[in-house]
């Protein structure tokens, strides 16, 4: 696997023929889930799959979620990743499969961020630019006015010390602290590049400008 990829959203590119990639998309279909299954395969279908690019959707089968038949295999020769923003088996205690081993650090060791709920319940949020991001590549073409974020903003604080936030979400008719809800770093040795957002809900996917940021992201995560 040439780069790591972590979003709660939908991971595309407009890369050229030449260029295409194997995308790795995990889904579950889970009611908290932002009806990732459908949105992910709808994307893939009409903005990865005509540009060339080989798309695998690999979905958690139920009644236990966490188990990915033909990840392992999938993941061999994948360039970007799409998974949640926690780990495959979050919590010990979910382990069903002696084979598997929970990773509750997920978030801390490789987001680069704690996962510790929700600020916000289900309140609507206005997106800024973060503090020295304005020239960012990956914010490109992204107007944030344009961005109504219709889910619950995540409490995400602190950030590592080595994330670059790229946008901020406040929640409105609310006295909650804003929240980053995208950014980027590099993980492991080889300095794998991460990209990370809260957007990724049905009705975020539906704005042009959140596409953008995710087409700049699968650009920016597949560069050498």
């Amino acid at each position: 696997m040439k780069h790591i990829l972590f979003a709660l959203a939908l991971l595309c590119s407009l890369i050229t023929a030449s260029q295409a990639s194997n995308i790795v998309i995990m889904v579950v279909e889970d009611p908290n889930n932002y009806e990732a299954p459908r949105t992910m395969r709808d994307f893939a279908e009409k903005q990865l799959r005509p540009l060339g690019h080989h798309v695998t959707i690999i979905d958690g089968d139920q009644p236990q979620p966490h188990h990915f038949a033909g990840l392992v295999e999938a993941l061999q020769d994948a360039d970007p990743v799409r998974t949640a923003n926690h780990a495959f088996i979050p919590k010990p205690k979910e382990v069903i499969d002696p084979s598997l081993v929970s990773w509750p650090e997920f978030t801390d060791e490789v987001l680069g961020a704690p996962n510790t709920g929700y600020e916000t319940q289900g309140l609507p949020y206005t997106v800024r630019i973060a503090p020295g991001a304005e020239n960012s590549p990956l914010l490109a073409g992204v107007k944030p006015a344009n961005i109504l974020g219709a889910q619950s903003l995540y409490k995400v604080l602190p950030l590592a010390a080595d994330v670059t936030p790229l946008l901020i979400g406040t929640a409105k008719t609310d006295t909650s602290p804003p929240m980053p809800i995208a950014w980027t770093r590099t993980y492991g040795s080889k300095k794998a590049r991460v990209f990370y957002t809260s957007l990724g809900a049905p009705e975020d996917m539906e704005i042009a400008d959140v596409r953008t940021l995710l087409v700049n992201a699968v650009n920016w995560t597949l560069k050498p």
